[in-house]
């Protein structure tokens, strides 16, 4: 339990660290204009084909789960839509993003503690914290939502391709169920979600890269401990968004 408030502790004091006054303004903004194209640009390719699946799989379960005539065939298109929206994108999105940008993070600024780099930063007078850590986690805020828009719009698109080519639903019926009852609030309820997700995503990985503590082996460790802390963090405070906001 000691170990665990020591760790709380010191990631709460590198939050602090990360944003604390920069030195120069200008090279914070280019590095993280490099880390917005790293994170997320790179991401784009993965995010958009677990989204295009992921809406036609939803699609056709919910098809292939409607036996009774009294339901009407617009509920597959609505039932694509909240899935979507509400959930798919952002927080199964997140945790593939907290498996892929999490372990990147933490294995770049753990070859970097051990190669003695960041002691170097230190050492010139350099916050190495801000430096490093600050655009990785702007960056990500930045970023985020577009791609989770990109995925809620290629989710319901994949849910309507798949049920036009196949025929199980009509696409007007399919349509008419994504526009009823549509709520723009459940859109900014998931980019509250996201922007709470890539937080966690970035900073618990650069918390577990920048305290690595070892050889290559602790660096691989780093890596994983990021993305287990990053996923069970994004399910917690999912669980917790959710009851505040939609309940």
């Amino acid at each position: 339990m000691l170990r665990l408030f020591h760790h709380i502790g010191e990631y709460f004091l590198m939050v602090v660290g990360v944003f604390s006054k920069p030195e120069k303004l200008r090279i914070y903004l280019q590095r993280t204009v490099v880390e917005i194209d790293k994170i997320g640009i790179s991401s784009l390719g993965i995010v958009a084909l677990m989204s295009l699946f992921m809406g036609a799989v939803i699609a056709l379960q919910t098809a292939s789960n409607i036996e009774s005539p009294l339901i009407p065939s617009y509920t597959v298109g609505f039932t694509t839509r909240q899935s979507v929206i509400l959930e798919f994108s952002p927080t199964i999105i997140c945790l593939i993003l907290a498996g892929k940008v999490g372990s990147n993070i933490a294995s770049e600024l753990g070859t970097m503690r051990i190669s003695e780099q960041i002691d170097a930063l230190d050492i010139m007078g350099i916050n190495s914290r801000a430096y490093l850590i600050a655009p990785k986690i702007l960056g990500s805020i930045f970023i985020f939502p577009f791609l989770i828009v990109i995925s809620m719009f290629l989710g319901i698109f994949g849910g309507w391709l798949v049920c036009s080519l196949t025929g199980i639903i009509a696409s007007p019926d399919f349509v008419e169920g994504i526009l009823l009852d549509f709520r723009m609030f459940h859109v900014v309820y998931a980019l509250i979600k996201t922007v709470l997700f890539a937080f966690i995503i970035t900073s618990v990985s650069s918390y577990h890269g920048y305290h690595t503590r070892g050889g290559a082996i602790a660096v691989g460790r780093s890596s994983t401990m990021a993305v287990v802390y990053s996923s069970i963090l994004i399910l917690i405070v999912n669980y917790i968004v959710t009851q505040i906001l939609l309940i």
